[in-house]
This record gives structure tokens, sequence and C-alpha cells, in this order.
């Protein structure tokens, strides 16, 4: 079929088009059209006078999504002091670091996350920011996410619980309660769109249960409930995780996460790797989202997240490359690679597909934030589109080049977000790269020297 709009965008001649649609179709040398942000037809033999992208050679599948990271953690890849630490050692040495950071710093490392993102094939993050150091706010970061053009979906974190009160984080760094639940309405109030294919909406997300205080969590909850937003937080990391919810709360994190009202489709955790059966029962049935870091966990040692045992249950997962502190990188596809692997390791090599751990990466992270319109192929969805070359070295020799995960590139040729062209081949076109480059590692070195 012809089509007359000078608007519109074909991406033409696909070797493999991964829909993720609901019948899991694998289309052969095919086209999509997109108009208007939005997938408008799929198919073979389609013709244009619009911009078309020639993609022979390519395999296409939808954007990936990131649900879960810290872009502010951008700025401290690799600190020394932190590199063998476990998750409270590591907390407590990156804290003062952190509280060195301001507006700029804040600004800057969210760009170079975003991109690094982007070029992984990355087109929707969450970002869970939850300290605001020398006046940082989330606007901070959104004003670096409309420069790259990748969906977003920041979270208004939160610190309320310092050491002196038996909290984790430095007294400096936490927030009074009332300042934090009054910003996060601003925050909401000024930039959350709750439309069809908003390319930005908020979450309010107190940072942990061993941060914020029981009633932080459950005024959290009642307030995005109030504005319709999700709501994010970590839980059930690691063994000292599980050991201090014990301690201080009598219960497990599972638990006491839906005794605050932590549970539901508007809700998403991140890590989870030590839920147990009934948690994940629980979660199962109330459409709890997890966002699932395998590198980090890895990084940490934090442990092996049951992904297999949540997918057969019916939990909604998706993945997260987590902040670049505990990465210490910020490449979706290979976190697709490294959940793949970790369940095999630890369950059998039959446990989970290539295209598995892909559905994961995508339609499974667009459940997991909320947005049906989003990771899929299909006629109606929104055009977030990544294109694979699988001509070049990584993928020489594959029998299944549409096997990414197993043998193929590591940074797409091209991206589509809402139908703009974020990344063109394999370059972002929005912004100067290298300067913004320069500029993250002038701010590490003077943070590195106080």
């Amino acid at each position: 079929m012809a089509q007359n709009s000078k608007s519109e965008i074909l991406i033409k001649g696909a070797d493999v088009i991964l829909t993720m649609n609901d019948a899991s179709q694998e289309l052969t040398e095919a086209d999509i059209r997109i108009a208007d942000g939005v997938i408008t037809e799929v198919g073979q033999g389609l013709i244009s006078d619009g911009t078309v992208v020639h993609t022979k050679g390519c395999v296409v599948t939808p954007g990936l999504v990131n649900t879960h990271h810290h872009l502010f953690q951008t700025l401290t890849r690799a600190v020394p002091g932190a590199q063998n630490a476990l998750l409270f050692g590591w907390l407590k040495t990156l804290y003062p670091i952190w509280s060195r950071f301001g507006p700029d710093e804040i600004y800057t490392s969210t760009q170079i996350g975003l991109a690094e993102l982007a070029l992984s094939g990355c087109s929707m993050t969450s970002d869970h920011l939850y300290l605001f150091p020398n006046g940082a706010r989330l606007d901070d970061s959104i004003a670096a996410a409309k420069e790259i053009g990748l969906r977003f979906h920041p979270t208004r974190g939160a610190m309320s619980i310092g050491e002196s009160d038996g909290g984790l984080p430095p007294d400096h760094l936490v927030e009074q309660e009332a300042a934090i639940l009054e910003d996060c309405i601003r925050v909401v109030d000024r930039y959350h769109d709750a439309s069809e294919g908003s390319l930005l909406r908020v979450g309010i997300a107190p940072c942990s249960p061993f941060s914020v205080s029981r009633g932080l969590m459950q005024d959290a909850a009642l307030l995005a409930r109030d504005k319709g937003v999700m709501l994010h937080t970590h839980l059930a990391e690691n063994d000292e995780d599980i050991a201090y919810s014990l301690e201080k709360f009598g219960c497990r994190p599972g638990q006491y996460a839906e005794d605050l009202g932590w549970t539901g489709d508007d809700v998403w955790h991140a890590h989870c790797v030590k839920l147990d059966s009934q948690e994940i029962d629980l979660f199962a049935k109330s459409r709890t989202g997890v966002a699932h870091c395998p590198c980090s966990n890895c990084r940490l040692g934090s442990g092996i997240a049951p992904v297999r045992q949540m997918r057969d249950a019916g939990v909604k997962v998706g993945l997260g490359v987590d902040g670049s502190a505990s990465n210490d990188s910020a490449n979706l596809i290979e976190e697709a690679r490294q959940a793949m692997l970790l369940q095999r390791v630890s369950q059998g090599a039959d446990k989970m597909s290539a295209r598995e751990a892909l559905e994961i990466a995508t339609r499974g992270g667009a459940e997991v934030l909320g947005r049906p319109e989003c990771g899929q192929i299909a006629v109606g969805k929104r055009a977030d589109i990544a294109v694979w070359d699988v001509s070049e070295i990584e993928s020489a020799g594959s029998w299944d080049p549409a096997a990414l995960v197993l043998a193929g590139p590591r940074k797409v040729r091209h991206l589509f977000v809402e139908g703009q062209h974020v990344v063109q081949d394999g370059q972002i076109p929005a912004i100067d790269l290298p300067s913004i480059i320069a500029k993250q590692n002038a701010l590490a070195k003077a943070i590195a020297e106080g």
C-alpha cells in the first residue's frame, strides 16, 4: 500500500521483526510504517514517499525498557572504596561522595546515563532520584531527559531516617517528611502527563524501608493513589535487607509492603532477590511489578533473583540496569543477556531462552511501568523501535541472528521514540556527546578531589 505523507517514516526491509505482540510473531523481510508517533502498518512490500529507513541486514525489536536506575550515580562509577563492598557498606562509602553533588552534577550525569541507555536500544526508562544535596531537584534530571528524547519515568525519591535515628544514610542527606510530601505534590502537578503516548510520567518513590519511616511509606502510597501516579522502592535486595526487616518490623519485606499499601498494579519494586514463595504469590495475585537488576545483583553479591518462579507465577517482571555505581554500566541489551544467563546457571539451560529474555526487556518492562501502549510492534502501539545491525562481527556465523542476547550487537544502529529518530546510524544527533563526556569527567575529578 502506498502512503503520501511526508511526515511519516517507513522502516523498510528488515531481515527479522520481533514484534512481541500477543501472537509473538516474527516477520521476515518486513516493513513498519510510522505516523504521528504511532505504528500504523506492519507488513511486507510497503512503499512511501516519506522518510524511508532501509534496514536490510538488521533485526528490529520494540525499544527496550529500563525499569530501575539511579542516573545520578553515573558520576561515581568504579569508586575504589566501593568496588568490593556489600550493599550496606557500599552505600556508606558513597553517601559522603554523593553529598557533594548539586544541580549540575545531577543534570550532566543524567545526560550521560540516558545517552548510554539510548545507544543500547532503550527507548523508555524510569529513574529513582532519592537525594537532593546542595539545591538539586528532580527538575534537573527531567530537563536533561528532554535533551536526549527518551520516554522518561522519573520518580521523586526520599530518605527521612538518618544515622542518629537508626537509619543508614548520614543525617545531612535526609529530609523532613512534610517537605518530602510537599515536593512530591509539586513535581507531580508540574510534570506528570497521564495521556497515552506521554513522554513524561512522574512516580513517588521513598528510597527503601531502611531509610524512611513507616508513616512516610503509608503517606506516599495515599498521595500516589490520590494523584493517580505509580509507586516505586527497593525491596528484599539481599540478606542484610531481610535481616533488617525481621529485626525492625517483625516481618519479611513482602508482608511489610502489603501492610503499608505497597502492593498492586500501580507498584513496582526493585531487585526482590530474596522473595520467598509466599511473597511471589502475593505479588502475582496483586499484580505488583518487579524490576530485575541482574548485573547490579552480581556486582554487589546480592544473589540471583527467582525470576523463573516469578514469571511462572504470573508476576510482572522487567529489567533494570540499576545505578552506574553498582553495575557499573547502563547497557540494557547486556542486562537482558545477564538475566538469561543467571536463570540458566541457577536453574538449568532450558529455564530461559534468548527470546524470553528479550521479551522481559521490552514488553515486560512496559507492563511493569504501566505502559500497555509500548513494548510491542503492532498497529496502534507507540513507535518506540530499535534497529540492530546484524551484519557486523558480533553476529558473524550466527544461525539465528534474532537471538540477539546470545550473539549480536550491543549498540543500536537506529532508535525511534514516539517516531522520533533518537539514535541515527549509531549517533545521538540531538546532543554533543563528546562535550558532555568531557564535562562529566571534569565533574567526577572535582568531586573526587573534594
